[in-house]
């Protein structure tokens, strides 16, 4: 599977709130975490673009993703604009 619990613990510590592994709550690494499975989806998407399943799993991730950017913007707009910065997505 492409989503090891290695490459989860590095992305929860490169971009959890406390740079902790174990931050799998905050905000942040949760962003993290929707935006490398739907790179990954996009390139498989790429190559199989009549995967409906896999499609609408790919919009899902991105709603979840823009709800808690939504969220950050109403809480704590430095954070928000630091995970965008990090991350290189923009609205």
């Amino acid at each position: 599977m492409y989503l090891d619990s290695a490459k989860k613990e590095e992305l929860f510590s490169k971009f959890g709130k406390a740079k902790s592994a174990t931050d799998t709550g905050s905000a942040e690494s949760q962003i993290a975490l929707f935006s490398f499975r739907i790179t990954q989806l996009t390139g498989h998407l790429k190559k199989n673009h009549k995967d409906f399943n896999t499609s609408r799993a790919l919009k899902m991730l991105v709603g979840k993703r823009r709800r808690l950017l939504d969220y950050l913007i109403r809480v704590d707009i430095e954070r928000y604009r630091s995970i965008i910065k990090e991350l290189g997505i923009r609205k």
